[in-house]
């Protein structure tokens, strides 16, 4: 018997701090590729998806709490590595009038960096890839990578696609992240190539490769060369484009009020793969991610409750 598809998001996560400088703190976790595997469970639970969340932490009291909350969540942590002596990065979020966010990040020793320091092929990640149906990264998860651990998830996302399994590349570019803007093109088109589904956030794509015309930065990355290729451009409707069909526009979710935008982008992937994995079109399932990203960013941090979104999973 066919057991349930395997999804594997590929990553960093942080502890989060919220709030103001020197005021009230409200401590949690999050990370663009954790947030998406939160969401991504959430969303296909009932379709019956396996979500595991492949990432490096300390031996710390801090990383075994983080590991029980995924759990918790329903996502499987049988590729965390964890490291001794290293810690997690810690990052804080304050949110202005607006709802529009400003970070500051303590990472540069975090043990995520450290993933693929071991052998070739003895990370938990490549020693169970025959079982992985589908793997998700960031280009946060290819910023906090040295380049032979870039080397590694690029040799591990080639033998995938080559037998056939679903590799997803989410923009999210972060200059901050990068030694140079030269590097940063340099390996976004190196994965770009290996996807078979790029979800590109337009103004990212605008600030990696300096063009200040958002319709010719949409002709261009809706030409890039992978076969699935999503460009979501914030309240503007969502662009599709799968190979052999025509472009779709999809519309956003109008919201009363932007509370936090933290995790728009991020809750999009996830219920967007939820809805393709379980066979919709890639239309429909930009819907469903537009629908719960509008939920997302009328609440704070980068996890909503389960129950705020609940109406949305029946």
């Amino acid at each position: 018997m066919v057991g349930p598809l395997r999804v594997v998001a590929f990553g960093e996560c942080m502890l989060e701090l919220q709030g103001q400088a020197f005021g009230t703190m409200r401590q949690t976790f999050g990370g663009d590729t954790l947030n998406t595997a939160v969401y991504l469970a959430r969303c296909g639970r009932s379709g019956g998806l396996q979500v595991d969340y492949a990432t490096a932490l300390g031996d710390d009291a801090l990383s075994a709490g983080m590991i029980e909350r995924w759990q918790a969540e329903g996502i499987h942590t049988g590729l965390v590595r964890r490291i001794a002596g290293k810690l997690p990065g810690l990052y804080l979020i304050e949110v202005d009038d607006r709802g529009e966010r400003r970070f500051s990040y303590w990472r540069d020793q975090a043990a995520a960096r450290d993933y693929f320091e071991t052998p070739d092929g003895q990370t938990p990640l490549e020693q169970q890839a025959a079982q992985i149906d589908a793997l998700y990264f960031s280009g946060i998860s290819l910023a906090i990578l040295p380049p032979a651990g870039r080397d590694r998830l690029a040799a591990l996302a080639q033998a995938l696609r080559e037998r056939g399994a679903t590799v997803v590349f989410d923009n999210n570019y972060r200059p901050r992240l990068w030694p140079d803007v030269v590097t940063a093109r340099e390996a976004f088109a190196r994965f770009s190539a290996l996807a078979s589904v790029a979800l590109m956030t337009l103004d990212d794509e605008m600030a990696l490769s300096g063009e200040t015309d958002p319709a010719a930065q949409l002709i261009r990355t809706l030409a890039l060369p992978c076969p699935e290729v999503v460009v979501k451009r914030g309240a503007n409707p969502t662009w599709v484009r799968v190979a052999g069909q025509p472009c779709a526009e999809v519309p956003t979710v109008a919201v009363p009020q932007v509370v936090d935008t933290t995790a728009a982008g991020d809750s999009f992937a996830g219920a967007y793969l939820a809805a393709r994995l379980s066979g919709q079109t890639a239309a429909e399932a930009a819907a469903a991610g537009n629908r719960l990203a509008a939920r997302v960013v009328q609440h704070r941090g980068a996890v909503i409750p389960a129950e705020a979104m609940a109406d949305l999973l029946t």
